[in-house]
Order: structure tokens, then C-alpha cells, then sequence
């Protein structure tokens, strides 16, 4: 997202709290308010499993001397700050555990970071420079926007890039890209399913922030699942980050009576949105929406009127699994919190997954880990399995349904990729 951008930090969860992770997009549109017009982008465009990527041509980085080079773009300032400090945070107790280690062959891994500022051509250009250091892998972003960005660098320059919380679908379509995230093409039939489903909802209106590709491409999906389930969008308005009134949207969609509003973009509008929509007079009205809604900030910008609403989430840190239980020790451990947002867990696993397949690498090189990424198999990860093999870059990944509550996320219902 470039909002310059979007973002999205987390709470401190609480002991029963969950983390979501999310994954802007940047603005390229206009504003407007919409009736019943859908919106147009093409951003959650599937990449089937079956379709051929292009591989890039150029060699990448040869993996030289002593250490290992791991480059990790990260909004260190700006509007994704609380985003990109717990990602370098994850990667940085990545890169401390595995040294402790021993390191890759006797080799230390070194994550250097790049700062994107939270802006699309920032984060290319940190991408840039990290190559030009010698990265022979590049993580990041959190934002969609940033992260199409990054990779026209390292598909140029041969380096694969693993997206951290990148989530727009059409981002696989380049052979370097790999992801340890969901895509909204899952995301969005989720929350459909579970209004439909769970909520029993049947007339579903949706705002969509027209200048986040991110939003867009979530509200398409949703809507697509939500009507072949047999419900009805009765509107689709817009508007356009940074916006803080809604009134005119807001009205045309009272005047529509719908039971459910989906809210595709970020917190910093989805918070004020939520208390116009209360203020109004649609006081019973469920809200819904994706992992941009993943901040403290949600609740302190929506307030009462943001309790009880209900979006997507990457994983539980109550999960029993044992990769989860060691994570949160460690960074307990290191940091003496726990993670502010769901980048923590995100940034640790792109790391790692990183990591493993610099092991697996057949050459040490670029080319030598993008084939072993490619190949990647059942990697057990703190945000769950990852299966890259087959995949085209998207892991199928498991994903929750959390409410907001006055303390942090409550764990609603889990799907899995086959559930839907």
C-alpha cells in the first residue's frame, strides 16, 4: 500500500488474544462514492498452481566469505512503523537463534534492513541497495504496494524475495516471489463464509478504500464467495485513504438495510468509519473485515462501535503447537513483551524459512535458493505449515476469524484451505 501507505499494528494481546498480520496495497485510484458499481481492480487475481511463472534470468548474489547476506526491507518510519519494528524485531531473533546455532556450515547469517518509510519507491530502492550489498535473499514487505515494488528489483537482479505479509494474490506471478502469508483470495471467501454461515447474515453492504489495491482486490473476493453463497451485496461504496467522514456513504448504505457491513481497508479509516456507522443509527448492524485491521489503534479509533466486529487473522498465540509455545518464550525472552502485531511471527518465519532454504540449496547462490524455495515441503513455521512446492509462490495457509474485544482478539473459528 503506499498510503503512502497503510498499516496496521497489533495489540499487545492480551494472555487470550490473538495476532493478525496484514498486508497493505498501494494507493493508485481515486475516491468516489459508489452505490451497487463494483469495484474494478484485478489485484486478488488467482495464480493457479498449474500456471507456468516466469523465472528470471539473471544470476543474483553468490553467497561469499564468512557470512551470509540476508536482505529485509521493513518500515522503520512512517505510517506502517509499528509493522516494520516488529518485523526486524522477528528477524532478528531469527538471525540471534540461528547463529547461537552455529550458523548455516559454519557461516553466520547477517538480516540487514532496509527502511522503506512506509512508501512504495523507498522500499525499492532500500531492495536495491540490499542487492547491491551482496543480499542473496530479500524479505519484506507488510504492504502489498511496497512489495510489488521491491520484487521488480530482485526479479531484474535474480534474488528471490519472501513476502512477509504481502497479501495481494497477483504479486506470485514472477517466479522469485514466495510468501509465508495468506492471500486475499483466501482471506476474503473466509470472512464471506463466516458472515453467511456463522453470522447467518444475508445482506452484506462493503466499503471499499478505492485507493488500496489491497481493499479492492479484498472486496471483490468477499463479494464473489458472499453471492454465490446466496447473499446479497446490496451496495458497494468508496472512499479513499486518509478520509475521515463517511456521512455520504454511510447514508446511502443505511438507506440499503443491509445486516452486515464488510470494511476491506485499513484501520486508521475502518475505526472512525465504525463509530459514524453507530452514530448514524445502524446500531446492530455486524462489521466485518481483513487483517488491515490489525492495530491497537482500531479500538481506540473506533471505540465502542468497533467491539464485536470480526475479521481475519494469520494465527492463534494460544495455539498448543509447539513452534508457537517456543516462539513467544524466545521473544519474551529477548524483548520482555510479546509481539505487538502478527509481523512479528510473520518476520521470524520469512527468516527462517529463508534460512532453511539456504541449507537446502544445491548451490550457494541466489538461483541455488530460489530452487530450493520452490521446493520447499511441509516447513513447520509459528504461523503453520508451509508447502511452496506446486504453489507458485502462495503457501496454502490456514487462517482465523477473530472478534474484537476490549482486550485484544477473541479466537472465533479456524478454516482451512480445503473448508471452502
Amino acid at each position: 500500500m503506499i498510503r503512502q501507505l497503510l498499516p496496521a499494528g497489533l495489540c499487545a494481546l492480551a494472555i487470550s488474544a490473538f495476532m493478525v498480520g496484514c498486508k497493505p496495497a498501494e494507493p493508485t485510484g481515486t475516491t468516489g462514492t459508489g452505490s451497487s458499481t463494483p469495484s474494478t481492480s484485478t489485484s486478488a487475481g488467482t495464480t493457479p498452481a498449474t500456471a507456468a511463472r516466469t523465472a528470471p534470468e539473471a544470476p543474483g548474489n553468490e553467497i561469499t566469505g564468512d557470512t551470509i547476506k540476508i536482505g529485509l526491507v521493513a518500515s522503520q518510519n512512517g505510517e506502517l512503523r509499528p509493522w516494520g519494528i516488529d518485523t526486524v524485531s522477528g528477524a532478528k531473533l531469527a538471525e540471534e537463534e540461528v547463529n547461537a546455532a552455529g550458523g548455516i556450515n559454519g557461516k553466520k547469517i547477517q538480516v540487514m534492513v532496509g527502511d522503506s518509510a512506509s512508501n512504495p519507491q523507498d522500499g525499492k530502492n532500500a531492495a536495491q541497495k540490499l542487492i547491491a550489498d551482496g543480499a542473496v535473499v530479500v524479505l519484506g514487505e507488510v504492504a502489498s504496494g511496497i512489495t510489488a515494488q521491491m520484487n521488480e528489483v530482485a526479479y531484474e537482479k535474480g534474488v528471490p524475495l519472501i513476502a512477509i505479509g504481502a497479501t495481494r494474490t497477483d504479486l506470485a506471478q514472477k517466479g522469485n516471489f514466495f510468501r509465508v502469508c495468506y492471500t486475499d483470495d483466501f482471506q476474503g471467501p473466509v470472512m464471506a463464509a463466516f458472515a453467511y454461515r456463522e453470522l447467518n447474515l444475508r445482506r452484506v453492504a462493503i466499503m471499499t478504500d478505492r485507493s488500496t489495491p489491497y481493499s479492492t482486490g479484498l472486496s471483490d473476493s468477499f463479494r464473489k464467495k458472499f453471492t454465490e453463497l446466496g447473499g446479497e451485496i446490496v451496495t458497494e461504496e468508496f472512499y479513499q485513504s486518509k478520509e475521515t467522514q463517511f456521512t455520504a456513504q454511510l447514508t446511502n448504505v443505511k438507506g440499503k438495510t443491509p445486516d452486515g457491513i464488510f470494511m476491506s481497508g485499513y484501520f486508521p479509516e475502518v475505526g472512525p468509519m465504525a463509530r459514524q456507522i453507530r452514530d448514524i443509527g445502524m446500531k446492530d448492524v455486524k462489521l466485518l473485515g481483513g487483517d488491515g485491521w490489525d492495530s491497537t489503534e482500531l479500538t481506540s479509533g473506533g471505540g465502542d462501535a468497533i467491539i464485536g466486529g470480526f475479521f481475519c487473522n494469520h494465527y492463534n498465540n494460544q495455539e498448543p503447537r509447539e513452534e508457537v509455545k517456543k516462539f513467544l518464550a524466545a521473544w519474551n525472552k529477548k524483548y520482555a513483551t510479546t509481539p505487538g502485531t502478527t509481523m512479528g511471527a510473520l518476520g521470524y518465519d520469512a527468516t527462517m524459512l529463508a534460512v532453511d532454504a539456504i541449507r537446502r540449496a544445491t548451490t550457494p547462490n541466489s538461483k541455488g535458493i530460489l530452487e530450493a524455495l520452490e521446493a520447499t515441503e511441509n516447513f513447520m513455521s509459528v504461523s503453520g505449515k508451509i508447502t511452496l512446492k506446486g504453489n507458485n509462490g502462495n503457501p496454502p495457509k490456514r487462517a482465523l476469524v477473530v472478534e474484537v474485544s476490549r482486550t485484544g482478539q477473541v479466537f472465533r473459528k479456524a478454516y482451512e484451505p480445503g473448508d471452502l
